[in-house]
């Protein structure tokens, strides 16, 4: 072979193999998730996920809830202070705009959810104890429903009903302070052993046609953080069906729009903190961790909740410091 063609053989494979270089080196940059302050309110896109940052702030957004109309975030903030008292309930706009504060007062407000048409908010406030309240949607006529006497939690609102936590059972109320229906009754409930809170239900969410509620239950406590399984339960108490059996510290689930999917965090699996979203079918299903890879460890997930056409999840996003 002559010098001169050996020569061009050499300089082909150098062009050949810079041309692959050069390919390579246009392929998609790493995907991140965007940071302001130490919290944000962020829509992950579940098909490609993608994250988005809706709206950020150095105050958590604790208990998120998405209205019907899917253009209003409601939610509980720390303002002008750090104590619990200085919690009160607030709105903002999916686009960051029309931040409204709702309650101002010295008593601790929490865990606001909305009426079916948007017009009314029930919530917590802690006056003696933790008891459920309603007012309208920009604040005004503040009325008390139910005090069971002992600390209330964690409402959310159907279709026509109400239901929320007492004595670590599931309950419902009519939004008239009528018909007040026990809907679980679990093993143990409201005993103290060595997890976060008493054995029992808590966490109870309708399904968009009003026809079962999701809630978590305290099963074990082997781990402080709690062993908590996720189930499924009709409006008066028939077909109480388990979705999961992990075991792990999980909960605040929410249901999707059409209420073919549920969406929930798993906050840790034994010890190890997580605060990672799941998603599974109504049945419990096809249960998958759908944070993505990229999400770095120190960023943490709250309270998800999905969008109104279901294709993204909105969820709080905690950088932890």
């Amino acid at each position: 072979m002559s010098s001169l063609r050996l020569f061009l053989m050499i300089l082909c494979f150098i062009i050949l193999s810079a041309g692959c270089s050069e390919n390579k080196s246009t392929s998609p940059v790493s995907r991140s998730v965007p940071h302001e302050d130490r919290w944000g309110i962020y829509a992950l896109d579940i098909a490609t996920g993608d994250v988005e940052l809706l709206i950020s702030s150095p105050q958590a957004f604790s208990r998120l809830e998405l209205n019907r109309a899917g253009d209003r975030f409601i939610f509980y903030q720390k303002i002008d202070g750090s104590s619990d008292e200085h919690n009160e309930i607030c709105t903002i706009g999916v686009d960051g705009e029309g931040f409204e504060r709702l309650t101002n007062n010295n008593i601790y407000d929490l865990c606001p959810t909305w009426s079916p048409a948007d017009t009314q908010i029930a919530f917590l406030a802690w006056y003696e104890n933790l008891d459920l309240y309603i007012m309208n949607a920009d604040g005004s006529n503040i009325r008390e429903l139910y005090d069971s006497g002992s600390h209330d939690s964690d409402p959310h609102w159907g279709i026509d009903k109400i239901a929320f936590t007492a004595f670590s059972q599931i309950w419902s109320i009519k939004t008239d302070g009528t018909e007040l229906t026990q809907i679980t009754d679990p093993p143990r409930a409201g005993e103290w052993g060595n997890a976060n809170l008493p054995f029992g239900d808590y966490d109870p969410r309708w399904n968009p046609d009003g026809t079962q509620i999701v809630f978590e239950r305290l099963e074990g406590d082997s781990s402080v953080h709690g062993n908590y399984n996720i189930y499924v339960i009709n409006p008066y108490g028939s077909g109480e069906t388990r979705l999961t059996d992990t075991g792990y510290s999980q909960g605040l689930a929410s249901w999707s729009h059409a209420g073919d999917k549920i969406v929930f965090i798993v906050a840790a699996i034994g010890i190890e903190g997580k605060y990672d979203i799941y998603m599974m079918n109504a049945d419990g299903a096809d249960n998958r961790n759908i944070t993505p890879d990229y999400f770095p460890a120190e960023f943490l997930c709250h309270t998800p909740v999905f969008s109104s056409d279901d294709s993204k999840i909105f969820f709080a996003g905690e950088w932890w410091e």
